[in-house]
C-alpha cells in the first residue's frame, strides 16, 4: 500500500480515527453508564496514546535515532530484531571472556 500524500486524505484519515474512537467510547458508555467504566476507558485511551508516543517519538529521538518507524508492526519487528541482536551480542561476549 502506498503512503498517503494528499493532505486532505491525511486529515480525513485522522478525523475518521477520531470519529471511530468517539463512537466506540459512546457505545461502551451507553452499554455500561457508570463512572468506573468512564474512568477505566479514559485511562485505557490515555495509556494507549502514551504507548504510541513512546513507540514513535521516544524511541526515535532518545534510544535509536537511526531507525524510522512506519507503524506499530514495524516497531514490533524492531523490538524482536533488537532483542535477538542483544542476545547474540551477550552470548558472543561471554564466549570470548576468559574465566
Amino acid at each position: 500500500m502506498a503512503d498517503l500524500k494528499d493532505s486532505r486524505l491525511i486529515y480525513l484519515k485522522g478525523f475518521l480515527f477520531l470519529g471511530g474512537g468517539c463512537l466506540a467510547s459512546a457505545l461502551l458508555l451507553a452499554e455500561q453508564p457508570t463512572l468506573k467504566v468512564a474512568f477505566l476507558l479514559a485511562v485505557a485511551v490515555w495509556c494507549f496514546a502514551r504507548w504510541y508516543y513512546f513507540a514513535f517519538y521516544v524511541i526515535e529521538h532518545y534510544v535509536d535515532p537511526q531507525f524510522r518507524f512506519a507503524g506499530l508492526w514495524a516497531f514490533a519487528k524492531y523490538l524482536v530484531r533488537r532483542r535477538s541482536k542483544e542476545r547474540h551480542d551477550n552470548s558472543s561476549s561471554t564466549a570470548t571472556r576468559p574465566d
